[in-house]
């Protein structure tokens, strides 16, 4: 690191569990952030701002002025454009030391597990099962840790899946039930801002293989109520993605 990245990430290095050796992890770290959205805006700009070397975003929406309330990577000025432009503009003013690869497009089938294979994390930001499904099965098979978030109305949730561990299909059986929409249902804009939030730090301690991780507990978080409930998960031996693994 030179002096500017010294100055930069000095709150960081201050911290005995990250520390120099630490922070020049994060910064050859690369992570795959599918979905651009509530929880994909913070779990980026936390990122970038925490010195990931290198994010590579996927989306194949466009800004719309609903977005805004909730999705704060974007800006006023830029509805309409593509979702990853956008991102990686407010990226790079937020940091950028970084390098950032935009993916304009469904990712699925073996593009979508060349980029699992590629990274050293992957976060899972979309909002619905079939995306979640595809991306939980990707992440098995090349054998990477899975951050996975929700969040609809006021009720959010967090878990981490590894290598080894229960993966997300031992959690939700094939379908999932109904896909649970914020253009439906609505959502609390902080309360996407807390769950991307420890998605995003719980990114950083796979990365530097620090702490406690949510591997095999599922967070869910009530804003309306301010309360935290913890679930244990258990690898399914009869799951279809990871039951032989």
């Amino acid at each position: 690191m030179d002096d500017k990245q010294l100055l930069r990430y000095s709150r960081h290095i201050l911290l005995p569990q990250i520390d120099v050796r630490g922070q020049e992890k994060l910064l050859a770290a690369r992570v795959l952030v599918i979905g651009l959205g509530g929880l994909g805006s913070p779990v980026a700009m936390y990122l970038a701002a925490s010195g990931v070397g290198h994010l590579v975003i996927v989306d194949h929406d466009r800004v719309d002025l609903t977005n805004l309330q909730r999705q704060i990577v974007h800006a006023t000025e830029r509805v309409g454009q593509d979702k990853t432009a956008s991102a990686a503009l407010g990226l790079a003013t937020l940091n950028p030391g970084i390098r950032i690869t935009t993916i304009n497009q469904k990712i699925e089938g073996d593009a979508l597990e060349e980029q699992a294979r590629l990274a050293d994390a992957v976060v899972d930001a979309t909002d619905n099962f079939a995306s979640r499904f595809a991306i939980n099965a990707a992440c098995v098979r090349a054998g990477k840790t899975l951050i996975s978030g929700a969040v609809v109305r006021f009720e959010g949730q967090v878990a981490v899946f590894p290598p080894g561990g229960p993966c997300y299909r031992c959690l939700y059986a094939e379908g999932g039930g109904p896909d649970e929409a914020c253009a439906t249902l609505g959502v609390l804009a902080p309360a996407a801002g807390v769950i991307g939030s420890i998605q995003a730090a719980e990114t950083i301690k796979v990365l530097l293989n620090v702490g406690r991780t949510l591997a095999g507990r599922l967070l869910l978080f009530d804003a309306l109520a301010m309360e935290w409930r913890e679930v244990k998960l258990r690898k399914d031996p009869r799951c279809p993605v990871c039951g032989n693994s």
